[in-house]
């Protein structure tokens, strides 16, 4: 393996994605590296591009293959993992992987990836304002909120871990960030 890697870790609603979407739309060495899950394909998902949708039967059988290299089971037989063909193929077409993962499956990454690379962590500017951008979603039930919350909140304690932080209070801001640490860290 050779090559740089992104990663962008935060709680649901710290805006990771959006900066992840940003880069990937104002830098062309960067791509998104896709990660496989056995949670149902959404209507406006497409397979391939937003996630490899697979059974659990065969996310099960590629663990047993060793093709991963992360992955985790963050609900009963919902399992998310980054395989390692799709990095090499990143790498086979000469661009720089970003991940957008949870905060468990990026630690992982980092511990195998090192200095090769960048960890950010995309932080909510507080925990009601996390709370706030969850509700507007609108796209929870009253359990899986509470779930998502505590989720966030638990997240929020291992932004230490991470090579840089972003607080993302302010939108514009925090994608000049994300650009300028992933343009030094790219030179």
């Amino acid at each position: 393996m050779q090559g740089k890697l992104l990663l962008f870790c935060g709680p649901s609603g710290s805006g990771k994605t959006t900066i992840v979407h940003h880069l990937l739309q104002t830098n062309p060495k960067i791509e998104f590296s896709v990660s496989a899950t056995t949670r149902p394909q959404r209507a406006n998902e497409t397979d391939g591009k937003d996630y490899h949708f697979i059974s659990v039967d065969e996310f099960k059988k590629r663990i047993a293959n060793d093709e991963f290299v992360e992955w985790e089971e963050v609900y009963t037989d919902r399992f998310y993992g980054t395989l390692k063909s799709e990095i090499d193929k990143i790498w086979n077409d000469h661009k720089v992987a970003i991940f957008d993962v949870d905060v468990e499956g990026g630690l992982k990454i980092k511990k195998i990836f090192g200095q090769m690379l960048l960890a950010v962590f995309v932080m909510p500017p507080s925990v009601e304002a996390l709370h706030q951008r969850l509700k507007a979603r609108n796209s929870e039930t009253k359990e899986s909120f509470k779930a998502r919350i505590a989720k966030s909140e638990h997240e929020i304690t291992y932004a230490f871990r991470f090579d840089k932080i972003i607080i993302n209070d302010d939108l514009p801001k925090a994608l000049d960030e994300a650009e300028k640490l992933v343009e030094e860290f790219l030179k």
